[in-house]
């Protein structure tokens, strides 16, 4: 926690003079709540960041975060920020498919944050975001990290007929086209399901089944992994545009120190790889051709998706998340 404070502190200097006295602004604090639980690493970044901006924004702009799904259900923080019931959520496109299907795009992009700021995904994803569900898309905080299949059984081959998978609209498509049965749980209730043989595996990123202690009943891992997982600030727009301008260039700044931090997924990463292998997670690959295959077939089926529910939207988001 504190290695992450110290280096979200540095991220954050240069952002000082964004941050004017209280005599020139009223200081305003914004809820934020969490679709993770308060023991993932997600949230302990989320709470590094939230201290750096409280510190930098003394006087102008506070954030209070009030909790995770104990506070509002996983599948409803979405909505809750869409109608104001909470101001600001981390998020992921896949738990608020409920209130607008492109949402789960965000997992296909093979571009980075940086380089959606460049080349106009990130105001596209914007425009989309506020006109169909009042949401400012204010920073992703979770890149370079791919999405993998743990299961409790071996498999020879990409064909899941007769397992029971627990999904989110995350990997449904992908893991349906390979024959799964299909159970749609909280990330709080998965350990129970894998304990009592409600499934037999799961969808999720390479890092985090330590925190939720899913390594005690998982036995193997797919590679290659597929997609890109993502976690993000989204903010109500009306909460938004209520904010001063200050305000709301100091909170865009700290968005863009928040994405400026992504690297440390990809060591992160590297770790919780071999953290698998020592707890004793086997890897299961398939030959090149076939994990080629398997690696395509989950963008084909992933884009076929978006686009048959947001036709609108789906081809100009594939265009600009995709390389």
């Amino acid at each position: 926690m504190i290695g992450v404070r110290n280096t979200l502190a540095t991220a954050l200097v240069a952002l000082a003079p964004l941050a004017p006295s209280a005599a020139q602004a009223q200081e305003v604090t914004l809820k934020l709540v969490s679709a993770f639980p308060e023991n993932s690493n997600y949230v302990r970044r989320l709470e590094a960041w939230i201290g750096n901006v409280n510190s930098a924004g003394k006087g102008l702009l506070q954030i209070e975060f009030i909790g995770g799904p104990k506070a509002i259900p996983t599948f409803e923080v979405g909505k809750a920020v869409s109608n104001g019931v909470v101001p600001m959520a981390m998020n992921t496109g896949a738990f608020y498919t409920n209130l607008m299907p492109e949402a789960d795009a965000l997992k296909l992009a093979q571009v980075t944050a940086a380089e959606q700021r460049q080349n106009g995904a990130y105001a596209y994803i914007n425009k989309v975001w506020r006109e169909k569900a009042k949401l400012v898309y204010l920073a992703r905080m979770v890149e370079h990290t791919p999405f993998h299949l743990y299961l409790t059984k071996p498999v020879s081959k990409p064909d899941l007929t007769g397992l029971k998978i627990r999904i989110t609209p995350v990997y449904r498509d992908f893991f349906q086209s390979m024959n799964a049965s299909m159970v749609q749980t909280p990330p709080g209730e998965v350990y129970t399901a894998l304990e009592r043989g409600t499934v037999d595996g799961y969808g999720w990123p390479i890092h985090g089944i330590f925190d939720l202690k899913w390594h005690e009943r998982t036995k193997y891992r797919v590679d290659p992994g597929f997609y890109n997982a993502e976690v993000s600030i989204i903010v109500n727009l009306d909460a938004y545009n209520k904010l001063s301008g200050k305000q709301r260039e100091f909170l865009d700044q700290q968005g863009l120190a928040l994405e400026s931090l992504n690297d440390h997924w990809n060591r992160y990463n590297a770790e919780e790889t071999a953290r698998q292998a020592k707890a004793g997670i086997k890897t299961i690959k398939f030959d090149a051709t076939t994990s080629k295959r398997y690696y395509d077939k989950a963008y084909e089926v992933g884009w076929a998706g978006i686009i048959k529910v947001a036709p609108d939207t789906g081809p100009q988001l594939k265009k600009l998340l995709s390389k």
